[in-house]
């Protein structure tokens, strides 16, 4: 099982704000982290992207997940902590607020691996870069191709009326609970169609696909961490393994051996 810790501070000497530079970028391992922090901000914008391991993010409302090939990009000030595990290689790319052309909200992007490659170098390069020169061009390169990659559904929306907070958490505290609607509405007081009427008022989702968004972030997690798809169906509540693969494919279009495999292989 994939063991976690919270990180809200990378390496100490690394402050990304002392930096007047466009972008600058660090890489850490699991053995580079000494401390927790509560929930924290940026000045620049802040790309999270995991070369191995697990990373989830919490911004703002929501529980991010960070898959393969993926990265979580945290516009300027926003307030966020990051989960990561043992086995984690990890690049952080920080960006001025003032470049244009990147997400104004939270979300999963795509990386291609042109993209992952400039991430990487730049971060092994002396960060204190002239306006002028290679590295500053490669960093316009790298923000253009940041500019252009897809963003992905990968986050679970934590709502912020109280009740629906309530059963958001009590399922992220415990994804195999199989409730129905009717035994959630009853367990806070509200009728079944209150329930379902809130959580699409507050999320724009039925209650099964809220549900269903947070199983694909977990999914995805422990399917990146190479847990085996039986023990996720049964970490999930699922009553077998092929009804579990079912919604995976319904959901993301391929069955979670193979999808795993497209993005590791793209």
């Amino acid at each position: 099982m994939t063991k976690y810790i919270t990180l809200n501070k990378t390496i100490p000497s690394f402050d990304s704000d002392s930096y007047s530079q466009k972008a600058v970028a660090m890489r850490f391992s699991r053995s580079d982290v000494d401390e927790e922090l509560p929930f924290h901000t940026h000045r620049k914008g802040q790309l999270v992207l995991p070369l191995s391991g697990c990373v989830r993010c919490k911004i703002a409302n929501a529980i991010w997940m960070v898959p393969t090939n993926c990265a979580v990009w945290i516009p300027s000030q926003v307030p966020h902590s990051l989960t990561i595990s043992d086995d984690i290689d990890i690049c952080n790319l920080f960006i001025e607020p003032d470049v244009i052309g990147l997400p104004e909200k939270a979300c999963t992007l795509s990386v291609s691996p042109l993209l992952r490659e400039l991430i990487v170098k730049l971060a092994e390069l002396d960060q204190f870069y002239e306006d002028e020169g290679n590295t500053a061009r490669l960093v316009d390169v790298l923000i253009y191709e940041l500019s252009t990659m897809p963003s992905e559904q990968f986050d679970f929306p934590i709502p912020e009326e109280p009740r629906l907070q309530k059963i958001a958490l009590a399922l992220i505290a415990n994804p195999s609970d199989r409730s129905t609607v009717s035994e959630w509405a009853s367990k806070y007081a509200m009728s079944e169609r209150t329930l379902a009427r809130l959580v699409k008022q507050e999320l724009g989702l039925t209650f099964g696909n809220w549900r269903g968004q947070l199983h694909i972030v977990i999914a995805l997690q422990k399917l990146s961490s190479g847990e085996p798809v039986q023990r996720i169906s049964e970490d999930l509540g699922y009553e077998s393994v092929s009804a579990f693969i079912t919604f995976f494919k319904r959901t993301l279009g391929r069955p979670p051996k193979q999808y795993i495999k497209k993005r590791v292989n793209d």
